[in-house]
């Protein structure tokens, strides 16, 4: 197994507790309702949103995957921090064991936020994965965020 890790960073005019709150925190029933090419819902298997939920996301007319369940990992609202795993479905291709995304928002000068994620993908087997695949990916995901 193997570990490819990625890390992106985006500035946005909003303040972190709004993006935390838009994003995270209600993005489960928000971000549905507005790419809903991209993601058609978003249902909790386990409990409400906190650390050892698991919810399974299931994917638009517009993506190439059916769905995914993710695992959170961590939550922490003052810090504006959220930490959850992929661990199931076909993104993962059958090559990935799971993807863990780590998100921190912190405040920026201008007033607005900057978001820090890093990805990390546990490969499995010999599968080297190739970074212009996970750029293309993450900037499909930042392009929706």
């Amino acid at each position: 197994m193997g570990v490819f890790t990625y890390e992106s960073v985006v500035i946005t005019v909003i303040p972190p507790t709004k993006m935390f709150k838009a994003c995270i925190l209600d993005g489960d029933t928000f971000i549905p309702k507005i790419v809903s090419q991209a993601f058609k819902s978003v249902e909790y298997i386990e409990g409400n949103g906190e650390a050892g939920s698991i919810k399974k996301v299931t994917f638009g007319e517009g993506s190439q995957f059916k769905y995914m369940k993710q695992k959170v990992k961590a939550i922490d609202k003052e810090n504006f921090v959220y930490i959850y795993s992929v661990v199931e479905g076909d993104a993962l291709m059958n090559k990935l064991e799971k993807i863990t995304y780590e998100t921190k928002l912190e405040a920026s000068p201008n007033g607005g936020s900057v978001c820090k994620t890093t990805s990390k993908y546990y490969t499995i087997g010999d599968f080297e994965l190739k970074e212009d695949g996970v750029k293309a990916g993450k900037d499909k995901a930042l392009g929706i965020f």
